[in-house]
């Protein structure tokens, strides 16, 4: 089972999954990694063995005029997920992965 969760933020379209969408094996959420009890409530609902974290605000020009957003994605929203997975999976981690993929403006 492919879980998709993505907030659709200006850089979100779901055209782009136009391909997928019906897939039996592919389920799309529209949601935010800074909200900690939606992911709660979605690592409750859905049993993930792994995670791939490709959410990054990466825009330039609008980290230098609104640099607090990336920070909250780049930043809090990535220990948010680790968090969730980290209570999800307790000290069971064999078998589980978690890949995070990002730009420069993260690291």
């Amino acid at each position: 089972q492919i879980v998709n969760l993505d907030k659709l933020t200006y850089a979100g379209n779901l055209e782009n999954l136009k391909d997928v969408e019906d897939a039996p094996n592919y389920t799309f959420v529209k949601g935010d990694i800074t909200d900690v009890e939606f992911l709660e409530t979605l690592f409750q609902t859905y049993s993930f063995d792994a995670i791939i974290h490709l959410a990054a605000e990466s825009h330039v020009d609008r980290s230098i005029s609104d640099p607090m957003s990336f920070i909250t994605t780049n930043i809090v929203g990535t220990v948010n997920l680790l968090n969730a997975a980290r209570t999800a999976w307790k000290t069971n981690y064999e078998g589980k992965r978690f890949y995070h993929v990002s730009t420069d403006e993260v690291y």
